[in-house]
């Protein structure tokens, strides 16, 4: 499992960081360090379905051990020893009983699945990240496990704090955590738990999932160069397994540059790190994943295509851009700002923004009918291919501003063609914005 993956190459790095023999095992770990942080006390960090700290044990079991949880744990060593690998021991396995449903990844094949492969997967589960969708993530770079590990004694404490918070959330928690330590400002010795707010659900509190998105916007401005690997999947009654996924952080990356190029040191049109982060996504993290790699085309902004020429892509509606406050119209750069980095020309940028103007001025052109200048200005803003858009355009041509409208069409033509309903899209968001402002 890839759970015992992570956790065997996490101990690795703790052998090193913390100067242990190479003889220093899982099931050392999980005595010295997991278990009294993990499950000592009554709240505990994580859940594993049907494990031994999932289930009750027997009076007499807790007498003599002198506790509920040295019971179970006990009890977890016990299954270890002698039972059959299933997921009540080993996180991420298929379950003891064929008839369960997640029972999948059964075989004749004879596996030597050891102890220390067993204990190396709850370490490697509990460096999962949650992130919303319900599902979970797995990273294989060094500092981001050991990030994750410096968090659990932080939840820990969390959990102390804040009595009335469920328990049991450390995928979730260490997707907060990871988005904290990535931020350059961060210091762990004085960090807010506040920082980190309780919602109310269904059984009263409980730590809200990370949004997936804002978790890999903070690694592309930690990595901006880096591109990663990670295994998305969930475990719960019937467990999902998504795969492995390259992220291209250098791409997503792309917003924060064309940010500083395009909208910084503007009077009204300055994003910040935080806009950029509040971006609601069109993709669900399951969807993302099954273009089998993530990078900035799936930060979509989730309604953009309401503002794209219907047509053009699925969903559009051809809605015309309104602004009714200062959230409105941070919304509108944040959509212009996701286009201009697909399209990756600031140039174009510039174009559309004459493209519009010059739509504007051509409506107000005297001596023709008005209503046949709008129609024909609104034709060419809700084309939803290049023919259209450039038959309109051949006809405006006639008017002013050629120079404009040829050069529009020398660089639609050259366009790729999923580029070119952005492009369009652009166009109505400048003419939208001129229209206010003039």
């Amino acid at each position: 499992m890839y759970t015992s993956y992570i956790g065997k190459k996490f101990l690795n790095l703790y052998r090193k960081r913390y100067n242990k023999d190479e003889s220093y095992s899982g099931a050392q770990f999980f005595e010295e360090v997991f278990f009294p942080l993990f499950f000592r006390d009554e709240s505990h960090l994580m859940h594993v379905g049907n494990s031994p700290f999932f289930q009750r044990p027997r009076e007499e079991d807790v007498a003599r051990h002198g506790g509920r949880s040295l019971a179970q744990f006990e009890n977890l060593k016990n299954k270890i020893r002698t039972g059959i690998p299933s997921g009540a021991t080993y996180v991420g396995f298929a379950a003891e009983e064929i008839q369960a449903t997640s029972s999948g990844q059964l075989t004749n094949m004879n596996f030597n699945i050891d102890e220390e492969e067993i204990y190396a997967s709850w370490i490697g589960e509990a460096l999962a990240i949650g992130v919303n969708g319900g599902f979970a993530m797995l990273i294989d770079e060094e500092e981001i496990l050991l990030s994750l590990f410096n968090g659990w004694k932080h939840y820990r404490k969390f959990l102390q704090q804040t009595p009335d918070v469920k328990d049991k959330q450390i995928e979730t928690w260490n997707g907060h955590w990871l988005s904290l330590t990535l931020l350059e400002d961060f210091e762990e010795d004085s960090f807010n738990y506040n920082d980190i707010e309780p919602v109310e659900g269904i059984g009263g509190l409980a730590i809200p999932t990370q949004k997936w998105s804002k978790v890999f916007f903070r690694l592309s401005k930690k990595y901006p160069s880096k591109e990663i690997i990670i295994y998305a999947y969930n475990l719960s009654q019937t467990n999902t397994t998504i795969g492995f996924i390259k992220v291209y952080l250098p791409d997503i990356q792309h917003l924060y540059e064309f940010r500083d190029k395009v909208f910084i040191n503007k009077e009204g049109s300055v994003l910040n790190d935080g806009h950029i982060e509040s971006l609601e996504t069109f993709y669900n993290f399951k969807s993302a994943c099954r273009n089998g790699s993530i990078g900035l085309r799936a930060m979509e902004p989730a309604k953009l295509r309401e503002f794209m020429p219907k047509g053009s892509v699925p969903y559009a509606q051809g809605k015309d851009f309104k602004f009714s406050d200062e959230t409105s119209f941070i919304h509108y750069h944040l959509l212009k700002l996701w286009i201009i980095a697909m399209l990756n020309k600031t140039d174009l940028h510039q174009l559309a923004s004459e493209v519009a103007k010059s739509l504007i001025d051509f409506e107000r052109i005297p001596n023709r009918g008005k209503k046949d200048l709008d129609t024909l200005s609104e034709e060419t803003r809700s084309a939803s291919n290049i023919r259209t858009f450039i038959d309109r355009l051949t006809q405006i041509l006639q008017a002013d501003n050629k120079d404009v409208f040829r050069n529009v069409v020398d660089q639609v033509i050259r366009m790729p063609s999923d580029n070119f309903p952005l492009f369009v899209t652009l166009i109505r968001f400048e003419y939208a914005y001129q229209k206010v402002n003039n």
